[in-house]
């Protein structure tokens, strides 16, 4: 029989395997959500020349040294459509935010301390010290990284991209993912309420979802009867279309559980077979035809909790991000007394009052309504006695 090993344990296999597939040129609209696999480079400088940053007159430092003063405007500078020529002394540039400040002017005086007649502008007040200029490349400079490699594409990234004058970049492909999910019971949402002895198959949906979330592309999922003749052949087919199946259900026990062996003919090579924790010991990892499999519990709560401690640090790993992106646990007070562990590592749902972290009283792996209030897992080791209200714990966004 194959040793249980620890979460810890588990994770680290994760962590070592699944590199990504490749890497892929995509416009920066389609971007949004890739991990860089090339640093991005500025293709021109930020601003590109000298901009006013507000709207008023540009001068020469020299002709507003002594006030009163009154200047001439010889001209307009808008944004994209600069001022022709060079600033004359003894005169200034009526110039809007983001504007090229024209040759010979040092200074933007702001509207609001200005007195205008007509073509002229008088200055009576003291000036401040700010000169309301933009110096070109002040925010980068062409030929700087703007992004390195390993960046995940944010809305904030975007913008930093597009403002370099970028138009694609180099990232790393996206893992296919296809979901089979096992079980005489399952039927489509819609359909269980006509099918007696049914169930509707609901593990796929949060699963499938969880993958495209952390990166991966959806490609398909198949429900399959516990039938070991259409199970291997559904397997087999997954192949050609995947770089990673997730198989749900089946608990490696009882006359009809093919989840696994359904991949026997393919060579699985299995990495790990069960975890000790709670829930989801059942959950499994390995490699058949060059490709990952990952078996998850068919239960749903034990299927999105294994999901998200495992499936997301495997894509993010698979998308050439540090899987411990995915396990940023973090410390908070119970705001409750809990009991006993048992045996095995237990990650507990829950959610935030006050700061503190509750634990809800329905923590079956079978549970479905909990799932969309659960924003924690609460994690404890095994053997942990009575925890007292206030003791920190291991939390993790759900």
């Amino acid at each position: 029989m194959a040793a249980m090993i620890s979460f810890d344990e588990a994770i680290s296999l994760i962590s070592d395997t699944g590199a990504p597939s490749g890497t892929e040129d995509v416009p920066l609209r389609a971007a949004h959500g890739r991990v860089l696999a090339e640093p991005v480079i500025a293709g021109v400088s930020s601003p590109p020349c000298d901009v006013s940053a507000m709207d008023g007159y540009a001068v020469r430092e020299g002709d507003v040294a002594k006030l009163p003063a009154v200047l001439p405007i010889t001209g307009e500078s808008f944004a994209g459509r600069p001022f022709g020529g060079s600033l004359e002394p003894g005169t200034c540039i009526r110039i809007f935010t983001g504007a090229a400040v024209p040759a010979g002017a040092d200074r933007v005086i702001v509207q609001e301390v200005v007195a205008r007649d007509g073509d002229l502008v008088r200055l009576e007040h003291p000036l401040s010290t700010a000169r309301h200029i933009r110096p070109r490349g002040s925010d980068f400079e062409a030929g700087e990284i703007l992004l390195p490699a390993g960046t995940l594409v944010t809305p904030r990234a975007l913008v930093a991209a597009a403002g370099g004058d970028v138009a694609s970049v180099a990232v790393y492909r996206q893992p296919r993912v296809r979901l089979l999910s096992t079980g005489d019971e399952l039927v489509e949402p819609g359909q269980a309420g006509n099918t007696p002895g049914s169930i509707p198959e609901s593990v796929s949906f949060g699963v499938g979802a969880l993958a495209e979330e952390w990166g991966g592309r959806l490609v398909g999922t198949d429900r399959l009867p516990d039938d070991l003749a259409r199970m291997e052949q559904a397997a087999a087919a997954a192949f050609d279309t995947a770089d990673l199946l997730v198989v749900t259900g089946g608990a490696s026990v009882g006359e009809k559980d093919f989840a696994r062996s359904m991949f026997d003919r393919t060579g699985l090579d299995l990495i790990f077979s069960k975890v000790s924790m709670k829930p989801g010991k059942p959950v499994w990892f390995g490699r058949a035809e060059g490709k990952l499999v990952l078996g998850l519990p068919g239960n749903p709560t034990s299927a999105l909790v294994t999901a998200r401690l495992f499936l997301a640090p495997l894509l993010c790993r698979m998308t050439g991000r540090n899987p411990a992106e995915a396990l940023p646990w973090r410390s908070l007070p119970l705001a409750e007394d809990l009991g006993a562990t048992g045996d095995r590592e237990t990650f507990s749902r829950g959610y935030i009052v006050g700061g503190a972290v509750r634990l809800f009283g329905h923590q079956d792996s079978s549970a479905q309504k909990v799932l969309a209030s659960a924003s924690l897992l609460i994690r404890r080791p095994a053997g942990n006695q009575l925890t007292a209200s206030g003791s920190l714990v291991d939390v993790l966004d759900f």
